[in-house]
C-alpha cells in the first residue's frame, strides 16, 4: 500500500461473518477503516490501490476466512480501445449528456435508483434502501467525490442514469452507478463505464477502478469485457483477461 501523508497507519476493524451476497452458501466478512480527518483523501487513494472500496466515510475490502473469490479490477484507461460492440453502444447513446451536479441527492435520482434496485438487485444488500439512506450514500463523503447525471439531449432532458465517482490522484473509482432499467436497448451499464474511461482519458488519468470481479457470479462477468484490465493479486496489479484461459 502506498504510504500517505503523516505516515499514519489506519486502525483496521473486522466485521462479523454474514451471508455472502454474491455466492450462495458462502460467508463473508470485511476489514474496514474510517476515512476521516485531513488524511482522508490520501488514505482513500492508497487504500483504493490496495483493493479497498469506499462506502460513505468507510473504506473496506473482503477478508473472508475460506474464500478469496473477490478480485479487485481496474481498467488501464489510456490503452483502452473499444470493441465493435462497445462502439455501437457508444454511438447508440450519442445523445446523452453527462452533467456534473452540485453533489446533492434528489428525489428524481432516487426514483431511478429504486427502479434499478427493484429490477436488478431486489435480493441484494441495498434492496431496502430508503431516500434517507440514499442521501447518506451520496452526500456523506470525506474525499473528492463527483456526482454525475446522464440526461437525454440536454441538461434539462430525461434523467437516464447516475454515477457516484471518486477522483483519485491518477484514477477514477466508480463507487456506484445506476440507471433507468426501462431503457434496455441503450445498454446503459456498459455506456457508463465507457464514459468513465473517456473521462479518464481526457483528464490524463491512468485507471478506472471497477470494484470486484467474481468468477462464478453472473452479475460480475461484464467487467472482463473492458480490456486491458488489471487484477490485484499477491504480487500486485497484473494483466487480467479471464477469457484468455477459457
Amino acid at each position: 500500500m502506498t504510504e500517505h501523508p503523516g505516515n499514519r497507519i489506519p486502525a483496521l476493524y473486522l466485521t462479523a461473518s454474514g451471508p455472502c451476497p454474491y455466492l450462495p452458501g458462502r460467508r463473508e466478512r470485511k476489514v474496514f477503516t474510517h476515512l476521516l480527518g485531513q488524511d482522508a483523501i490520501a488514505l482513500n487513494d492508497s487504500l483504493s490501490e490496495a483493493g479497498f472500496r469506499r462506502s460513505q466515510s468507510i473504506a473496506y475490502r473482503p477478508a473472508c476466512e475460506s474464500c478469496n473469490a473477490c478480485i479487485s479490477v481496474r481498467i488501464r484507461a489510456q490503452e483502452f480501445a473499444p470493441s465493435r460492440n462497445q462502439k455501437r453502444i457508444r454511438a447508440r447513446n450519442a445523445d446523452i449528456v453527462r452533467i456534473r451536479t452540485n453533489g446533492r441527492a434528489t428525489q428524481e435520482q432516487f426514483g431511478i435508483l429504486r427502479g434499478y434496485l427493484d429490477s436488478r438487485h431486489h435480493d441484494g444488500g441495498m434492496a431496502n434502501m430508503t431516500a434517507l439512506d440514499y442521501v447518506s450514500m451520496v452526500e456523506d463523503s470525506t474525499v473528492e467525490t463527483e456526482l454525475f447525471e446522464y440526461r437525454s439531449g440536454s441538461d434539462a432532458g430525461e434523467l437516464l442514469a447516475v454515477a457516484l465517482t471518486d477522483k483519485l490522484t491518477d484514477a477514477l473509482s466508480m463507487v456506484y452507478t445506476f440507471y433507468d432499467v426501462t431503457q434496455a436497448d441503450r445498454s446503459l451499464g456498459t455506456f457508463l463505464i465507457l464514459d468513465h474511461i473517456a473521462a479518464a482519458q481526457a483528464r490524463g488519468l491512468s485507471h478506472v477502478y471497477l470494484g470486484y470481479w467474481i468468477e462464478n457470479c453472473r452479475k460480475m462477468t461484464y467487467k472482463a469485457r473492458f480490456q486491458p484490465l488489471e487484477a490485484l493479486g499477491k504480487n500486485g496489479w497484473r494483466d487480467f483477461d479471464p477469457s484468455a484461459s477459457s
